[in-house]
């Protein structure tokens, strides 16, 4: 079959190259320098899968910033461009969906669309009312950023919002290009397919908000979060998973869809969804005051190494004396990713900016000098250096050496 995948974010990237193993896939993207990497076998995104299947498996895959070529010969078109959450409108900007679909109506009307973009309840449904000449249906994806072919390869299941017979080959086309075999499969209204992507992730945020919070009080009250999670996941209903403390929920798909799930709650009673939404911003809150009572006692800071290492991100003495540095270890959400969308440190650290607190990055996918105006440091030995408090959502083996300076409510070692 040819196929265009339009977008190659984790989604669209991670879809094409699975579809790629048994179709022909067109990738179409906005962004040249993506497309030039995708056509030398190069993945442009942090997704251990994808590079290897794109330099060592026989893909039928290209990618073209043309639409008109992307379209004009497929069969199948499939949406994975992002839909950033809105705050002034409470709605996902749903424009490139839109653009898009006007596109292939321009172009090829009788291809079959798939949307795989997050949209809101009941979106798809009156697209469909707007353009009543195309083929649209909904499919949610549930993918992991850094695991994005990964969970394609292995889907947890696979929803198409539509129960027909085009439906139906493309749940085939999914099932075909994974490696596991035994998937269910759910067929559903449009509708209810959009719902299903919400709830699940906001119930993924809900989790991780409980043990945060399980956290925040077993911290203020000294008591080991760690004995609490273990004696209260050995409950077979709740279970010894997703359960590991952190600086709140992050990434791109988790708080903007929860936001847009509140959003769809405008004329149904509610108390929980505001909650997880607002648990977000507790958390940080305590998370970035637990820091500064760090920071206010001198005596529990180990003195930064300003002499050492010299260079570019260089403390100097007065810095040192006069203000503790606090280095903030990585801006990504997850290991293996390369993504930092409203990653959960940043919030801590923009509120320890917003108290005064000296601040430097360490970010190896930061290719500008400063983040928000703080220093990146991209020497990781300086960075070590020269804070005070190394803040790490996740640490890694290479801070081995500093474990005293590290501030983290990691317990467990996991996403």
């Amino acid at each position: 079959m040819n196929i265009t995948v339009a977008g190659t974010g984790y989604v669209g990237l991670s879809m094409a190259v699975l579809l790629a193993q048994h179709n022909t896939v067109l990738a179409l993207d906005i962004n040249a320098e993506k497309v030039a990497l995708i056509n030398q076998k190069k993945s442009p995104i942090d997704d251990a899968e994808i590079s290897a299947y794109l330099s060592t498996k026989p893909l039928n895959l290209r990618a073209t910033l043309d639409p008109q070529q992307a379209f004009a010969q497929a069969e199948l078109v499939i949406i994975a461009t992002p839909t950033n959450y809105d705050e002034a409108t409470h709605y996902f900007d749903t424009r490139s969906v839109e653009a898009v679909v006007s596109q292939v109506a321009a172009i090829n009307p009788g291809a079959s669309i798939v949307i795989k973009s997050t949209v809101p309840v009941g979106y798809t449904e009156k697209l469909r009312a707007q353009h009543p000449g195309l083929h649209i249906l909904f499919s949610p994806e549930f993918l992991r950023e850094g695991k994005a072919l990964y969970d394609n390869l292995y889907p947890s299941r696979i929803v198409v919002g539509e129960d027909s017979p085009r439906a139906r080959t493309f749940a085939q086309l999914l099932q075909q290009g994974a490696i596991k075999t035994d998937i269910p499969v759910l067929f559903t209204h449009s509708t209810e397919a959009e719902a299903i992507k919400l709830f699940a992730n906001t119930y993924l945020a809900m989790r991780v908000a409980y043990f945060n919070e399980l956290d925040t009080y077993a911290a203020i009250h000294g008591l080991n979060t760690r004995e609490i999670i273990q004696g209260v996941g050995l409950d077979p209903r709740i279970g010894n998973h997703y359960n590991n403390p952190s600086f709140g929920y992050g990434g791109y798909c988790l708080p903007k869809d929860a936001k847009q799930l509140l959003a769809n709650y405008q004329s149904v009673p509610q108390t929980l969804i505001s909650a997880i939404v607002s648990a977000n911003t507790t958390r940080k809150d305590f998370i970035a005051d637990d820091i500064l009572k760090r920071l206010n006692n001198p005596s529990s800071l180990p003195l930064p190494q300003a002499g050492e290492g010299g260079g570019e991100g260089k403390q100097s003495p007065a810095r040192a004396q006069s203000q503790p540095t606090v280095g903030i270890y990585r801006l990504v959400m997850k290991a293996g990713s390369d993504n930092f969308r409203a990653s959960s440190i940043q919030g801590v650290m923009k509120r320890l900016k917003a108290k005064g607190v000296h601040v430097i990055v360490y970010e190896p996918v930061l290719e500008q000098d400063d983040f928000f105006g703080s220093p990146v440091v991209r020497d990781l030995t300086q960075f070590k250096a020269q804070a005070n408090v190394i803040v790490a959502n996740r640490p890694a083996p290479e801070l081995a050496d500093v474990k005293a300076k590290i501030y983290t409510r990691d317990l467990f070692g996991s996403d």
